[in-house]
């Protein structure tokens, strides 16, 4: 974008969620050779999905009325997210399924404070704004950027497996009195450090994954949090309301939240005795 008041971000996975209702009581009906079939059929295609290299995939059992089964998906482009929407959808456990729900986003780490220094040091070579000489060292500074350990650890990396998750959405609002997008560059990226200050308080406690959906859903972002705990994601939300980042310019969508499962545990999801489990020598779905 290479506006000095729009901060830039490193984008990486497609990510589509897709939230639905099991219809147990019909499935149940079924004979026990239908449903070997489709218990089957879903957990060698789920299988596939999970040990793909070029994207991945988390199976969630819901709590609560708004649904039952929650399917991420990672994949390289949009492309490929609506192959593997089809590909679910041609399962026999599809007539089982009620959409409740979903999101389509892009993994984002936004660069703030990295934006600013760009603006700051090419003004400092003296380089006339989006000049070819202008453009093309802003764009090896991003290069540097996604390159960067910490940065390129975090764009590409799967779906965190530990056994509690949680998603929702959420704005930056656009009110009269409280426009973010109004609000100097500055001041918003002072909200955005404490911020963050924030969720590096609970490292090692909660792993969080944030996707941008501006022009893509009705959201402008997606939060993916995943925890050994859940009460981490009431603490870390709560303190996070705190913030003028979000106790002045959030606003949040529904919560979705439940129980990371392995793939080799959906036959156990299906048959409702129980729920299924975050399988250790499994690594959640491979």
């Amino acid at each position: 974008m290479r506006n000095p008041n729009v901060p830039e971000s490193l984008d990486s996975w497609s990510i589509m969620h897709r939230m639905f209702g099991f219809d147990r009581r019909a499935y149940d009906r079924l004979d026990a050779a239908a449903r070997a079939t489709i218990e089957r059929d879903a957990s060698a295609a789920f299988g596939e999905l999970a040990r793909d290299a070029n994207g991945d995939l988390g199976l969630m059992q819901l709590l609560g009325h708004k649904g039952d089964l929650m399917l991420t998906h990672y994949a390289r482009s949009f492309d490929a997210l609506g192959d593997v929407q089809t590909r679910v959808d041609k399962l026999a456990l599809r007539d089982y399924l009620e959409p409740r729900g979903s999101y389509v986003s892009v993994l984002e780490l936004g660069l703030y404070e990295h934006t600013a220094k760009i603006h700051a040091e090419l003004r400092d070579r003296g380089l006339k704004p989006h000049s070819d000489d202008w453009n093309a060292a802003f764009d090896a500074m991003l290069e540097e950027a996604a390159a960067e350990p910490r940065n390129a650890a975090r764009l590409w990396a799967r779906i965190p497996r530990r056994r509690y998750a949680c998603f929702y959405p959420m704005n930056k609002k656009r009110d009269a009195g409280d426009n973010w997008y109004a609000t100097p560059y500055a001041e918003r990226a002072n909200m955005m450090l404490e911020h963050g200050k924030i969720g590096r308080s609970f490292h090692g406690h909660v792993s969080q994954v944030i996707s941008g959906s501006i022009g893509y859903d009705d959201w402008e972002w997606g939060v993916d949090l995943y925890a050994d705990d859940p009460l981490v994601f009431k603490k870390l939300v709560y303190a996070m309301r705190f913030d003028p980042a979000s106790s002045r310019f959030g606003e949040f969508g529904e919560f979705w939240t439940g129980m990371q499962f392995s793939v080799g545990q959906f036959g156990v999801f299906l048959a409702g005795d129980a729920s299924p489990a975050l399988l250790a020598d499994e690594a959640l779905v491979r």
